[in-house]
């Protein structure tokens, strides 16, 4: 993993970032039906009750994730998403440890986030599982969905 990644609460401005959400959505739609796509679009993603970061390195950037702020207690990781070019560099990594990070400084006793039940997400899962997160109780009714917490207290 590089040390040179720089991870920065974004703004939603910039055409890069913009660029890097298009992604993620063209893919979740490619291998989810549209009904069980929740990932968020800028609109979105610029709410009051959400954290967005960017990852960075040299000018480029390499990934991105999102906190929403679901009660005092409890968050949910959205719109995680690494560029297609920067894969296997351990940006997700990097990016999960700064967020459970900023979830135990905002006091959170709880994580949460919902992932595909397909093969395609079977990474996304199993990076999850490393930092301690396990599949539990569902919190939308979707076929498609896993759904994994971790207890922060």
């Amino acid at each position: 993993m590089s040390t040179n990644m720089d991870i920065r609460v974004d703004d939603l401005s910039g055409a890069k970032v913009a660029a890097l959400l298009n992604e993620h959505l063209q893919d979740m739609y490619a291998t989810s039906p549209a009904e069980s796509v929740h990932a968020l679009d800028l609109t979105k993603l610029r709410q009051a009750d959400i954290t967005f970061w960017t990852v960075w390195e040299n000018q480029q950037l390499l990934g991105c994730g999102a906190i929403k702020q679901l009660t005092a207690s409890h968050g949910e990781i959205k719109s995680m998403r690494v560029a297609n070019a920067h894969r296997g560099k351990g940006v997700a990594k990097h990016l999960v440890q700064h967020m459970l990070a900023f979830a135990k400084c905002q006091r959170y006793e709880k994580l949460s986030l919902e992932t595909g039940s397909m093969d395609f997400f079977k990474p996304a899962r199993q990076l999850y599982q490393s930092f301690g997160f396990d599949i539990g109780d569902k919190f939308a009714d979707d076929p498609n969905s896993m759904f994994m917490h971790k207890q922060l207290t």
